[in-house]
């Protein structure tokens, strides 16, 4: 029932009040909805006239250039199918692709924990943190051949050169994730008498979070270029190996197959990436649409 006003109108009652919120909160919730499928199909849209914007250029100075030098995007995928369909550009792939799950997985697991525990206790910190420093400051390629020497040419050796390229990127960005967590906020966890665990499970990891994901995303890049670099070092086999094969007999667009692929797998590994920060850090996904 509708109540009386002293000045005469009727006024809503509580039930009628909730039934309005949730009206204007759905309408809220359609409101933003349509907004993020524009924006999504406006993005899609500019994407898909760059993409034609840089084939067709590519064309252009492709057909104008000595194919002994460069080539054109219609020849690299002619080139593409037959080396699909033969089985030779996954024959090339997938050891390269081994390496990189492997070296990867290492360089996570080993990067976010010692990066985590060197950001947390500061004994640690002032004791190792120097020599994470100091070993980053070397350029990893003077390090490969040291590798191969000790390792051998097999996949030990490139695990190892992959594991080094992805580890400093996972361990730095982790380190100062943790060093950016809001000291307010870890007072008043001690204050309501968090535990430790509590404290890392409830302040320091989520907070930490976005940084230990841009950390992967660096690291999956770098990791590449050593997957790459292992393979020119090491055994003949790996997708490096398969550049360098085809450069050196001038099949320009044979070897234009394997980049664009590590091209296209860095693209899919970045958007996977993405898709597993939305679930498991939604927060920072909300704030980069804002």
């Amino acid at each position: 029932m509708s109540t009386i006003d002293q000045a005469g109108g009727a006024t809503l009652t509580p039930r009628s009040e909730a039934q309005q919120f949730d009206s204007d909160r759905a309408r809220a919730v359609r409101v933003a909805a349509e907004r993020r499928r524009r924006a999504q199909l406006q993005n899609l849209v500019i994407r898909l006239v760059s993409l034609a914007t840089a084939l067709a250029l590519w064309q252009a100075a492709g057909a104008s250039v000595d194919p002994v030098l460069f080539t054109t995007p219609s020849k690299v995928a002619v080139a593409a199918f037959d080396m699909i369909v033969s089985g030779e550009l996954w024959e090339y792939l997938w050891p390269s692709l081994i390496v990189l799950a492997i070296g990867l997985s290492f360089a996570v697991v080993f990067g976010t924990g010692i990066g985590l525990v060197l950001a947390r206790y500061h004994i640690l910190d002032v004791g190792v943190m120097v020599y994470i420093t100091f070993l980053y400051s070397i350029p990893s390629v003077a390090l490969v051949p040291l590798i191969v020497m000790w390792a051998g040419y097999e996949t030990t050796a490139k695990v190892i050169i992959l594991f080094i390229f992805a580890f400093f990127p996972m361990v730095i960005n982790t380190y100062q994730g943790v060093k950016a967590v809001d000291p307010k906020l870890l007072e008043v966890g001690r204050a309501f008498r968090c535990s430790e665990r509590q404290l890392w499970g409830n302040i320091v990891l989520p907070a930490a979070l976005p940084f230990i994901v841009t950390g992967i995303r660096l690291a999956v890049g770098r990791g590449m270029i050593g997957m790459v670099l292992a393979d020119l070092y090491t055994a003949i086999s790996g997708i490096g190996y398969l550049i360098v094969r085809t450069a050196s007999t001038f099949q320009v667009d044979k070897m234009f197959v394997p980049i664009v692929t590590l091209g296209l797998l860095g693209v899919t590994l970045t958007a996977l990436l993405r898709m597993a920060e939305k679930r498991v850090a939604p927060w920072t996904a909300a704030a980069q649409e804002d």
